[in-house]
């Protein structure tokens, strides 16, 4: 195995599980990829496999079946996973920050409810803050729940729900009191059967956003008319903390996004190197040419400097101490770097990277998203920007 993205200090157990999921991702991701990802097809028969590894239960609780692994060891499955394909990483993301928000503030029914069949992949969880005209500005959310005794009638629109039709179960933010600002909006834990169209009274699945890339995995709207969900589904009981809780999801959804760069940074590499190594000019390995030489050398750097500020993004979480620097540092160098390291493999192929027949295409049209999910790169600038000057 490579020197690159070595994580020291690991247990036994962790080291096991980050290879179990490597050789999953050689055997069964690598060689179906392309055309799964050709044809834009949800990846069952991997989603299933998943399962079975016990991959959606991983940071749940072992009292509720789960796991009850760490986030670091979670960002190490996902770079994994994101090196085979992308997409796959996400059908598991949405679902971890759900499962992470109902953990740290559910209540007790919420979390006996929801977890045990969350760690068999039984319920899947999506995870819905965006809207059609609010973008990054989080405040400006107008999706309204109003309460009508022992329920509510929410009306809206959401929009960018990673996993929206084939997760059962959607975590939403909404407004229950608009004019309180941030301590005016609430988190709800919305049931619902998976697919298209009405998919619960008063709710509806419009369709699949046809993407540039990050195929496979379903990216859907979420329409609200006149939808009732019982007072008892507020995540943790009281009206006031969504915006709070959604939060702390974003922020370990920033490691997740870090680690995803990470992963793909690593297979451009890979592929970028395989490449410099087999193709020939001027009667010698391109590899061997010090332009192409100097290349290798920065993609190497870029891809081991992303996975430690990842590596150490996880452990300060996981040490219980406030991450949002780290976070935003993270994920804001992984995207970049991964973007740049694509590039530099995509030019390393020449003419045949433009071909839809080498895999590196695929990763130049994957990579663009990382910017821009979990929030931007101006807004991680902003989170950390404000974060020193608050220190």
């Amino acid at each position: 195995m490579s020197r690159l993205q070595q994580t020291h200090g690991l247990s036994d157990e962790q080291r096991e599980i980050v290879a179990t999921v490597r050789a999953f991702v050689d055997k069964e991701i690598l060689p179906a990829a392309a055309d799964l990802e050709r044809a834009d097809e949800y990846p069952q028969a991997i989603v299933d496999r998943m399962r079975e590894l016990g991959l959606f239960g991983l940071m749940i609780g072992t009292g509720h079946g789960g796991l009850g692994e760490s986030l670091l060891t979670y960002a190490l499955v996902v770079e994994e996973l994101s090196r085979g394909w992308m997409s796959v990483s996400g059908i598991v993301n949405t679902h971890f920050i759900v499962a992470w928000m109902i953990t740290h503030h559910g209540t007790p029914e919420q979390r006996d409810h929801y977890l045990p069949r969350m760690a068999t992949g039984e319920v899947r969880g999506a995870f819905s803050m965006s809207e059609p005209g609010c973008g990054s500005d989080v405040s400006a959310i107008r999706t309204r729940a109003v309460r009508d005794g022992d329920q509510y009638v929410i009306d809206g629109q959401k929009m960018w729900l990673t996993n929206g039709a084939s997760a059962n179960l959607v975590a939403t933010l909404v407004k229950t009191d608009p004019a309180a600002g941030h301590q005016g909006m609430t988190t709800f834990l919305v049931d619902k059967e998976p697919g298209f169209g009405e998919v619960a009274p008063g709710l509806t699945v419009p369709g699949k956003i046809s993407k540039m890339g990050y195929k496979g995995v379903d990216t859907t709207e979420l329409v609200f008319a006149g939808h009732r969900v019982p007072a008892a589904q507020v995540l943790g009981g009281a009206e006031g903390r969504g915006f709070y809780q959604m939060m702390d999801g974003v922020e370990v959804g920033r490691v997740n996004v870090a680690a995803r760069g990470c992963g793909v940074a690593r297979r451009a590499y890979e592929l970028g190197l395989d490449y410099a190594r087999r193709r020939e000019t001027f009667g010698r390995p391109i590899a061997e040419h010090q332009a192409v030489l100097f290349r290798l050398a920065e993609m190497a750097t870029k891809v081991e400097a992303a996975h430690q500020m990842m590596v150490m993004a996880a452990r300060r979480k996981d040490s219980g101490e406030r991450n949002d620097l780290e976070a935003g540092m993270a994920k804001y160098l992984a995207s970049e770097y991964c973007k740049e390291v694509v590039e530099d493999s995509f030019r390393i192929h020449g003419g045949y990277g433009y071909s839809t027949e080498y895999e590196i295409e695929r990763l130049y049209r994957e990579a663009p998203m990382l910017l821009i999910g979990e929030g931007t790169a101006d807004i991680q600038k902003m989170i950390i920007g404000r974060r020193l000057l608050a220190e």
